[in-house]
């Protein structure tokens, strides 16, 4: 009895049974076409599937049933593998796409692992065109290790010795894996690889093809410098493909015509499609190495084999390239219009074409440039446009030839046309902007000119929908501001006044006034400016531009206006342009310019005043240095304007711009010594321009005015310190001399206003000033002079001043004798004075003693002559009135003054005789008599009474 004979429950399973329905299984779920969901999971079953047949191998060996068995299935595998590629229902991710990847590599895999089966044709060639198949789609993934690793597998599969089916899969193979070599960056094994497959493919044109195409491929990559590698050059590669074209070419021609089969492809114009494209590559390659004539040349080569087919626009484009580095921009321009009326040439490329001509051939080109790519299609001209345009901007230099020549493309009819209709808007506006921001660097440039023209081109690319009403407004206002700079002042008005019909605002306002300024018309400039303050947007900052833009234009009184209408503006809190102290600074430097503006510079200096009072200095003047500064400046200019003033003799103003002066230097941040000395200065200077006013105008101070008068001097003592002398000085030296007797005088001349009940503090001030050490001797000259005038003279101090004026003249070492004389002769008035009084007997006496003391010894001439003279008849007739009263002693006395003095004084020599013969004849006459005044009970005698008349000297 046979085996197969006895019971079914008795037979021995065949081996590996298990692995076979594992397989089968598997291959039928794959079979099935299920969703992508489970593409993961049944990679994953073929991958325990292989693991359990390699284990299985590794212990056994299979038998021929059961590697046929998994030959079956592997190639089911296969074919559902490609079903699964072609099916849009498992379309899916990356990592679906891998899963069936690796599905599709499971089927070579079962094959490899089964071995070659004796029973199958061409196992081995077979298993090794899937590896092959399944690295490209592992390629496709950009999975390049893991497509080597197909390729690697199954290149030992096949031999170059065995059959033509094997060389060509190994062809294949070897082509792979050169293509997955250069996708890793190993392009030297991707150019051995290459190298290898020279035999193999030698023996036919389809042999010949594929290497050339693998060459083209790895040349492409090189030339596009994806991997660089010194050792590998893209033109060799490139070469090297174009031979084999060249050898696939003739190797099919010499070969038997036999007819293609029905619906086949011919051979021979393929490969003239693959040499084209090694061509374009290699003039590709030569362009970028600049080797232009060798871009000429395969572009030459290329076009004699075109025939009838239509060239390929990247010949026209490197043609063109090439012609422009070789300098021949004539052929340059006929291959760009090759280029153009080639109807493959994308829009893109003859637009790049375009702006590679313009950067050669200049802006002038540009036109006949645009046009041409207007009259090729309007689809995207718009586009085309901005970009041509662009390359002329760009194409450097801001001259005014290349600003007419944007101009004139930009406004040729045919060019605007092309941005008409709601699809072009992004252009349209594109257009503007670079046309727009060509004029503003030709504005900045100063080339108005060219500015304003390319500015109202950039207006034909503005539509008139209100979203671009700003942008016209814009436009105009900038116009307008280019032909003010150019002067066209009513061209600039126009453009103006379109401007705020489009989009009234203040900046329309502003340049307004700014044209009539500079028109020199100031009333309209002035009503302009209230219109400009009176709108909605009004900004004070446009009050400080116009008085500045009125100062360039030298029309102060527009500026003035225009600085106090800002002023007016200032309120506690508000944000403002400018501080409060700079706008005044600016308004009283104007101001100071005109005549006759001291009561608006006073009025002004006054809300500065207040102001820094009210706000404190650091708040309304500024911190640190700058409002030092600002604070000095307010200072100094009020003391320089109380001395212009004073020396035009306006003394309603000086007093008062010196108080202000005092003011600003003694405020807290100015304490310092300089500005104290400042203080004390201001201040006695205002109270003597005070007081100089009054004796000019006739006119008393009021009781007001002598309260604040003494307050400031009082104030001023306090500060004297600072400025007196530490040494004696002449008063022509030392200017604080001046001042400390300004203060003695101002101050003696207020307590005058009092009455008699000051005389003693009028005194004690003048003793006080002569023991300083500033004191001259011609200051108490004029304090006696002061003290002796008036209708109640305060004689106590007049006579103390005067001979202090003496003493102090004559211990100088050069006494001033004017002085001296000065002084004596009104001491002797006013002594005079006391004697008729008779409070004081001899008083006058002495004084012309102490003059006779002081001119004895004196060389002719010393002595002032006038006064002189004064002093000897003045003695002389004081004589007269005691011979009238028979003083005899008395009247010797003083006729005998009169001589003594007149023999040392120059001018009285000539009435010395007859003084002489007088005096001895009265004492001839008198003789030992006694006065009148000494004989109570005596008459006189008639020789007396004639005696006595004695000539009077005038």
């Amino acid at each position: 009895m046979k085996i197969s004979e006895l019971s079914p429950e008795y037979r021995q399973p065949p081996p590996h049974a298990g692995l076979l329905a594992d397989i089968s299984k598997a291959v039928t779920e794959a079979e099935s076409l299920t969703s992508a969901a489970s593409t993961e999971k049944l990679a994953a079953e073929f991958r325990r599937i292989l693991a359990n047949l390699a284990s299985a191998a590794s212990t056994s060996s299979f038998t021929e049933a059961f590697a046929l068995q998994v030959w079956r299935l592997g190639t089911r595998l296969w074919n559902a593998a490609v079903d699964r590629a072609n099916s849009a229902a498992l379309a899916g991710g990356s990592a679906a796409l891998a899963a069936e990847a690796e599905i599709r590599q499971a089927a070579p895999e079962l094959l490899l692992l089964a071995g070659i089966p004796d029973g199958v044709p061409s196992a081995a060639a077979k298993a090794a065109s899937f590896f092959h198949r399944s690295g490209l789609a592992w390629l496709d993934l950009d999975r390049v290790d893991l497509a080597s690793a197909c390729f690697e597998k199954g290149t030992p599969l096949v031999s170059a010795a065995a059959t033509e089916e094997d060389r060509g899969v190994l062809l294949d193979l070897n082509l792979a894996r050169a293509r997955a070599a250069s996708d890793a960056g190993d392009q030297a094994l991707a150019v051995a690889l290459l190298s290898r497959s020279k035999p193999l493919a030698a023996e036919s044109p389809e042999g010949a093809k594929s290497l050339a195409e693998g060459y083209l491929s790895i040349g492409e990559a090189t030339l596009s410098g994806k991997h660089s590698n010194p050792a590998v050059e893209a033109s060799s590669l490139l070469t090297e493909a174009l031979d084999l074209c060249e050898k696939a070419a003739s190797h099919s021609s010499s070969s038997p015509r036999t007819p293609p089969p029905y619906n086949a492809t011919p051979k021979t114009p393929n490969l003239e499609g693959l040499k084209r494209r090694c061509l374009r590559f290699l003039a590709l390659e030569r362009l970028q190495a600049q080797d232009y004539e060798g871009v000429l040349r395969c572009i030459r080569v290329a076009r004699a084999s075109l025939g009838m087919e239509e060239e390929h626009p990247s010949i026209g484009f490197m043609a063109m390239r090439a012609w422009i580095g070789s300098g021949n921009v004539a052929e340059a321009e006929k291959e760009l219009e090759r280029l153009m009326g080639n109807a493959s040439a994308t829009e893109n490329l003859c637009v790049s074409a375009a702006e590679a001509y313009l950067a050669a051939a200049g802006p002038e080109a540009a036109r006949k440039v645009l046009i041409a790519l207007a009259a090729r299609g309007r689809a995207r001209g718009a586009n085309a446009a901005v970009r041509v345009v662009k390359q002329v901007i760009d194409g450097g230099g801001a001259g005014t030839g290349r600003a007419k020549a944007i101009a004139e493309l930009v406004s040729d009819e045919r060019v605007v046309a092309l941005f008409d209709g709601p699809g072009n808007t992004h252009e349209r506006g594109t257009m503007h902007a670079l046309l727009w921001s060509c004029g503003t660097e030709h504005f900045h440039a100063k080339n108005y000119d060219a500015s304003a023209d390319l500015i109202e081109r950039s207006m034909l690319y503005v539509s008139r929908d209100e979203e671009s009403r700003s942008r016209r407004a814009d436009c105009f206002r900038v116009l307008g501001i280019c032909h003010i700079a150019l002067k066209h002042f009513d061209r600039a008005l126009e453009f103006i006044n379109e401007a705020y019909k489009v989009e009234p605002n203040i900046k329309c306002a502003f340049l307004k006034v700014k044209i009539h300024l500079q028109k020199r018309e100031e009333d309209e400039a002035i009503k302009q400016m209230k219109t400009m303050v009176g709108c909605v947007d009004f900004n004070p900052e446009f009050l400080t531009l116009t008085a500045h833009e009125a100062m360039a234009c030298k029309c102060f009184d527009v500026a003035v206006i225009s600085l106090t209408f800002l002023l007016g503006l200032y309120s506690a809190g508000k944000p403002m342009p400018m501080p409060e102290a700079s706008v005044l600074r600016n308004l009283i430097e104007l101001l100071s310019r005109k005549t006759g503006a001291e009561a608006e510079i006073l009025k002004h200096l006054r809300r500065a005043k207040h102001q820094m009072a009210d706000l404190g200095v650091e708040s309304f003047f500024g911190s640190g240095v700058v409002g030092g500064r600002e604070l000095n400046w307010f200072a100094d200019t009020s003391w320089n304007m109380a001395l212009r003033v004073t020396m035009e003799k306006k003394y309603n103003f000086s007093a008062e711009f010196f108080e202000l002066a005092a003011e600003f230097f003694g405020s807290s941040n100015a304490e310092c010594d300089e500005n104290r000395r400042k203080v004390c200065k201001a201040l006695i200077m205002a109270v003597t321009i005070m007081l100089n006013a009054e004796e000019l105008d006739n006119s008393p101070l009021s009781d007001y005015d002598i309260k604040k008068g003494v307050e400031m001097l009082s104030r001023a003592g306090k500060l004297l310190p600072l400025i007196s002398p530490s040494i004696p000085v002449p008063s022509d030296l030392l200017e604080a001399n001046n001042f400390l007797y300004l203060h003695t005088f101002n101050s003696y001349q207020l307590l005058g206003r009092m009455g008699t009940t000051a005389y003693p503090q009028q005194l004690q001030l003048i003793k006080n000033f002569a023991s300083s050490k500033a004191c001259t001797p011609d200051n108490l000259l004029t304090l006696g002079v002061t003290a002796s005038r008036g209708a109640l003279p305060n004689v106590l101090a007049a006579e103390f001043s005067l001979k202090a004026c003496i003493t102090t003249a004559l211990a100088s070492q050069s006494p001033n004798y004017r002085v001296i004389s000065c002084a004596l002769r009104r001491l002797a008035c006013l002594a005079g004075l006391q004697d008729l009084n008779g409070s004081k007997s001899d008083a006058a006496y002495d004084v012309f003693q102490q003059a006779y003391q002081i001119v004895v010894g004196l060389k002719d001439g010393e002595y002032p002559l006038e006064e002189g003279q004064w002093l000897a008849t003045t003695a002389w007739n004081m004589s007269c009135l005691p011979v009238r009263l028979r003083q005899a002693k008395v009247a010797r006395k003083w006729m005998k003054m009169g001589l003594d003095l007149a023999r040392h004084l120059e001018g009285m020599k000539q009435h010395i005789a007859s003084m002489q013969t007088t005096f001895e004849s009265f004492e001839r006459m008198s003789g030992d008599e006694p006065d009148k005044c000494c004989q109570e009970d005596e008459a006189p005698k008639d020789s007396m009474s004639c005696s006595m008349s004695q000539p009077v000297l005038v």
